[in-house]
This record gives structure tokens, sequence and C-alpha cells, in this order.
């Protein structure tokens, strides 16, 4: 992060990315979904409900809901599988899939840190892959890349690695099939 706010997580800009790309609001305005709350009163929601038609489909996590999450299950502790939390701008459980899927959003306009950051997805899936092995569940790990910075040739190695780790990147979206939701007839 550069002084006086210019560049990293606190710009406008990237803020503005995060917000556009809010997988709760995202999942909410598309046709036959209803995303509710799921915390505690007097608590920043970080934890959501996700039904299609009716039915609960998922559960949406932001950073330190994910530990709210993993606290509540009896006999579980976190502490004693991974010695320090990675948080996830947003990871949602499809239950249908049985998976959680890790997204981190990534927005650069001039060049930084982000470039090394890409490269740390191997650490982070399995990091994510030890917390939720006793639990039975998969982990998918994907990057969102705002594409105006990301769809460069200057990036081909970085994109290639991401593949070859087995983990994911789309650019400005991701389609709701590719996180193992159903698709609203007519999208």
């Amino acid at each position: 992060m550069k002084e006086k706010g210019i560049g990293g997580a606190n710009t406008a800009t990237g803020l503005h990315f995060e917000a556009k790309t809010d997988l709760a609001t995202f999942i909410s305005i598309q046709k036959d979904y209803l995303v509710k709350e799921n915390d505690a009163p007097k608590v920043v929601c970080s934890r959501f409900l996700v039904y299609y038609k009716g039915k609960e489909v998922g559960e949406i996590f932001k950073q330190r809901g994910l530990y709210r999450y993993l606290n509540e299950i009896p006999q579980y502790d976190w502490k004693s599988i991974i010695s320090k939390q990675v948080r996830p701008d947003d990871a949602i459980f499809v239950i249908a899939k049985n998976t959680i899927y890790i997204i981190e959003k990534k927005y650069q306009q001039i060049s930084g840190s982000v470039d090394e950051k890409l490269q740390t997805c191997d650490f982070k899936k399995k990091q994510y892959t030890k917390l939720f092995a006793p639990l039975n569940k998969e982990v998918e790990y994907a990057y969102l890349l705002n594409s105006k910075w990301f769809n460069k040739p200057a990036y081909k190695d970085t994109l290639d690695y991401i593949i070859s780790v087995k983990c994911k990147y789309y650019f400005d979206y991701i389609p709701l099939d590719n996180i193992g939701l159903p698709v609203p007839k007519g999208k």
C-alpha cells in the first residue's frame, strides 16, 4: 500500500470493485434467489443463507464470518489445524456440491504488490483444504480479477501458474454454475 491511500485495498477504486462484485448482493438480485443475513444482532453481517426457489442451497461467508461458522461446530478447533486465519473476501458453501468456493478479489490500476499476491493461491488453497478436510468438505479457490488490468500479456505466466496449481481465475464476474449454484431459467 502506498502512502496517503494510493494503491492497495483502501483506494476508492478497490472498494468500488469489491462492492460491485459482492457475492451476496449479486446472488440476491438473481431470479428465484433469496439471500438472508445469518449473523447475531449487532454484528456486522458476514454470513448469509442462500435460497433458490425456497430451498436452502448454500451459505456465504465474508472474512471473519467463516470463523464464526467454524467456531459453532462442536469438537472442531481450527487453531489445531492451521496456525493463522486465512480470511476470504467471499466464500460460499454449496450444499449440493459439498464444496466451499473461496473467492479472492483483486483489482489493480497501477503496478503493485497484488502481482505477488496472485502467486499465493497454492498456499492458501492448501490452508483452506486443511481447514475443511476434517469436515469432509471440498475446496475450490478462485480469483476474481478486473480484466482491464490482468487480461494483459504480462500476466500470462502468473495466470498459467494459477491454473497449474489447480486454482482458477475469472475476469469481472463468475457465472453461477461455476460455483455450483443453479442457473435460473432464461439466464
